[in-house]
């Protein structure tokens, strides 16, 4: 089943953000962009070159007026030890939210209950809380921030611009097709 469109779970967790920890709700996603990005644990192999592939790209999240929170199935005070123990880490400003429960993990329909881990998953959520990109790969695959922040952009674009779509490496600034207009003379 598709979760494009569908509306994000409402929740409550609780995140560990610059050396603090503090609550986050869906109610603070409402209204901006955000991008919710699992990952299977602290401590492993694979998560910390993705979460510091993101941290080197969080400040164009930012431009681009989207919050970016990575997830795992771990506590708050687990990320925290993990941000104290590994200068990768360190590197981390965005809000590491904890899912010990799975409540998240399951909401978003990434919950691997045989071992109590997440997917490695990417969901872009719309101001309005609901999903409009989502990608799942393998554990044992990193993923691209940098085709995470166009996809970011392409959506946000779409959203402005209803009536032109993004064709294939799609930039900002680059051409866009608009459906009807466009075909007519290639039929």
């Amino acid at each position: 089943m598709s979760m494009i469109n569908k509306e994000i779970i409402d929740f409550t967790v609780q995140a560990y953000v610059n050396d603090n920890f503090k609550e986050v709700s869906k109610k603070d996603l409402l209204g901006k962009w955000s991008i919710f990005f699992f990952y299977p644990a602290d401590f492993t192999f694979v998560c910390p070159t993705e979460l510091e592939d993101l941290a080197d790209l969080y400040p164009k999240f930012k431009e681009a007026n989207c919050e970016v929170y990575s997830v795992s199935c771990d506590t708050h005070f687990v990320h925290k030890a993990w941000h104290d123990a590994s200068e990768t880490i360190k590197k981390i400003q965005f809000p590491m939210l904890a899912d010990p429960t799975g409540m998240l993990a399951r909401g978003f329909e990434v919950m691997i209950d045989e071992v109590g881990l997440s997917e490695r998953a990417t969901f872009i959520i719309n101001p309005e809380g609901k999903v409009v990109v989502y990608e799942i790969v393998a554990g044992n695959i990193g993923r691209n921030s940098e085709e995470l922040l166009r996809l970011l952009q392409a959506s946000q674009f779409v959203a402005q611009h209803g009536n032109e779509v993004c064709p294939a490496r799609w930039k900002p600034g680059a051409k866009t097709l608009k459906p009807g207009i466009d075909l007519i003379g290639k039929l």
